[in-house]
């Protein structure tokens, strides 16, 4: 006759224990938890290094340099999770609002209403971006130029045709504008509101919607994408087309705050979306990542840009304190064992 020997139950204390552990170790493999965490420490870190950081003023600036920010990294995002890269986005943004000032100056002078004047200015920005993504598509799809490289040539596209039609100077002086991108609620101005819900519209449905289902399929395999029946070279097409629509958005966000379409408003911009993007936790091989963790990662990057400014350090540190968060999100997120590849 055979017995079966039952282990005993591990005393309390180590029952205690090892739950405690588990719990320690969830919230550490909880990067939206530490994301939010970090946030809050350097938020306190710089109040303490200057009070008036927590203004209602400088929340207000930060906020507006968030919504100059937070459109381009959503459509990286986008981007990123499909399996791709987007370096034009900047570019788009700088293009996009030279080429809406020439329209909205033309109608300034002939004293078209403001409303009318933001209104084309927008639909002008829009359709500039769409028009670039889709360039980036057919370079993709018909050029057979991977993602890094077609992005790049609209990039030097882009930079040149701005510097080009605007002789290298901003165009236009819409004093109107910047004092409606002024205009704010308390600490939160409008024109950062308007981009707040265009964010949340964006993020619901990628993690709400089909879209956002073949989004994230394209990302973790375009093989298997294919198998199930996803049309992936029409879906990763209207990904780039949608990176280039909020890029455009966002040069119109640019001549909003600056009241002109100045060719270098978006110089440098991909690197920080990027940046964002990879803080928040999306994987650079695709197919993992939630816009919570790329909202949180842009306002990390808007609190440190803003919070060297408020301690008297040059901005021109301030790319190297963008690539150094991408190398340090980087490195963590190889250290993950959801982000290795299969050797």
């Amino acid at each position: 006759m055979s017995s079966v020997t039952e282990k005993p139950a591990p005393p309390p204390a180590t029952a205690h224990a090892i739950r405690s552990a588990d719990w320690l170790r969830s919230v550490l493999a909880n990067q939206q938890f530490l994301l939010l965490l970090a946030l809050l420490a350097l938020v306190a870190y710089f109040t303490s290094r200057d009070s008036v950081f927590l203004s209602s003023g400088e929340i207000a600036a930060m906020l507006t340099v968030f919504a100059e920010l937070i459109l381009l990294a959503v459509g990286e995002t986008y981007v990123i999770i499909s399996g791709g890269i987007d370096l034009s986005v900047g570019a788009i943004a700088g293009f996009a609002g030279v080429v809406a000032a020439f329209a909205m100056r033309d109608m300034i002078s002939a004293h078209t209403s403001e409303a009318l004047v933001l209104t084309v200015g927008t639909i002008t920005c829009a359709a500039i971006g769409i028009g670039i993504g889709l360039v980036n598509a057919a370079l993709m799809n018909w050029a057979r130029l991977v993602p890094f490289v077609a992005t790049l040539v609209t990039l030097g596209a882009a930079t040149g045709m701005a510097i080009v039609l605007s002789g290298g100077g901003p165009i236009g002086a819409d004093s109107a504008a910047i004092s409606l991108s002024a205009r704010r609620i308390g600490p939160f101005p409008y024109l950062a509101l308007v981009v707040i819900v265009i964010t949340a519209i964006s993020g619901l449905y990628l993690h709400k919607t089909r879209y956002g289902r073949f989004t994230f399929a394209a990302g973790c395999s375009a093989f298997a994408a294919r198998a199930v029946g996803i049309n992936v070279r029409r879906h990763l097409t209207s990904v780039y087309v949608l990176s280039g629509l909020l890029a455009g958005l966002t040069g119109m966000v640019f001549y909003m705050v600056l009241g002109s379409g100045a060719p270098t408003s978006g110089d440098g911009a991909e690197l920080t979306a990027i940046a964002a993007v990879v803080i928040g936790g999306v994987s650079l091989t695709g197919g993992v990542g939630l816009i919570t963790g790329t909202i949180l990662g842009a306002l990390i990057l808007t609190v440190v840009q803003s919070g060297l400014i408020i301690s008297n350090v040059s901005p021109n540190y301030d790319q190297v304190a963008v690539a150094a968060c991408i190398a340090v999100a980087a490195s963590l997120q190889a250290l993950r064992p959801a982000h290795r590849r299969q050797s």
